[in-house]
């Protein structure tokens, strides 16, 4: 009888073994990946879900097997206070461990987002909003806040002008106001690259800007910046007045697309370049870096006038009388 005492503790103890062992291999399976197979997609944490709330949306999406196994693991990892909201990249190819640490690297998906040369402040807020990120009524009531165009040290009380083109890469969520910092911040740093060129000239940053604006609507022919800024540059030494479409346009509420003479001889609109004196108030759209260097570096010219072949290229004049003639000459061509 006292042998088998050892005999069945000994047994016990197996069948103890057994059992941890057969729950670890299950809690194990628990944290394996769903599908491996499987590819990336997007997983949002809620701003204010808990690591239960999380770990049952995980787990309905297929993204874990198990949300009690998860909560479980981020427990002994330590690491149930440190998910992140935002939008993740998760994959059911992943394991438990794998999309825990996802969640809590603060690597939230981004979105790309592109901003065109020349566009106005309500075409970049459809942008932002096409894009999925901000609307673009919050997009725009930032970008027109005169206090977040003194805090980011811009001369006007909008940041028309200024909205960099390039493309950006924004996380979901985004707040508009971050996303404009984001645009203007790039004007900045391609600014401090420019700026030493810009010192020889006896106009202001925001002049400057508003010029590059201008000379960005004229021309989409690269190779015309430098001559259509020497064009303006040359009038505003004469005193002349710059006469140019897009300026009146920009000053034209609710604009149809046609510019009519009613519209060129209106002196209400300040920026109707055919009735004031210099340029207008501020830039009329936001110019890339090429239109910025054409105005600090303009080509050597004495040219004064030019207009449209109808090609997307312009012809250069001079004298006014050589004007006129080419006025004559492509306008008639394009009444054929």
């Amino acid at each position: 009888m006292r042998r088998r005492w050892p005999m069945a503790i000994g047994a016990v103890a197996a069948l103890a073994a057994a059992a941890a062992l057969a729950a670890a291999i299950a809690a194990a399976r628990r944290l394996e990946p769903v599908d491996p197979s499987g590819e990336p997609r997007a997983f949002e944490v809620a701003t204010g879900a808990t690591l239960s709330q999380i770990a049952a949306a995980l787990e309905r999406e297929g993204l874990v097997r198990d949300a009690r196994a998860f909560v479980a693991l981020a427990q002994w990892r330590e690491l149930d206070g440190r998910l992140r909201a935002g939008e993740f990249d998760v994959s059911p190819a992943w394991s438990a461990g794998e999309v825990l640490a996802q969640l809590t690297s603060g690597r939230v998906r981004t979105h790309p987002v592109s901003i065109p040369e020349g566009l106005r402040i309500a075409d970049v807020a459809a942008r932002v909003e096409g894009a999925g990120l901000a609307s673009a009524a919050d997009f725009e009531r930032a970008a027109r806040d005169p206090a977040l165009a003194r805090e980011l040290g811009i001369e006007a009380d909008d940041l028309e002008g200024y909205l960099f083109p390039e493309t950006y890469r924004f996380p979901r969520g985004v707040a508009a106001a971050d996303v404009a910092r984001a645009l203007v911040a790039q004007f900045f740093r391609v600014w401090a690259e420019i700026a030493p060129r810009a010192q020889g000239l006896a106009l202001s940053r925001h002049e400057i800007v508003t010029l590059a604006s201008i000379v960005e609507k004229e021309t989409g022919a690269a190779d015309e910046r430098p001559l259509i800024a020497s064009v303006f540059l040359n009038r505003l030494k004469r005193g002349m007045r710059l006469e140019t479409d897009p300026t009146v346009i920009f000053g034209i509420p609710d604009f149809d697309g046609n510019l009519r003479r009613v519209h060129l001889e209106d002196a209400g609109n300040p920026y109707n370049t055919y009735r004031i004196s210099g340029l207008p108030p501020g830039p009329i759209a936001s110019p890339g870096r090429a239109a910025l260097e054409a105005v600090v570096a303009p080509a050597d010219s004495r040219f004064l006038y030019f207009v449209a072949r109808g090609d997307g290229t312009h012809e250069f004049s001079a004298r006014y009388a050589d004007h006129a003639r080419a006025v004559d000459r492509y306008q008639r061509r394009r009444r054929r």
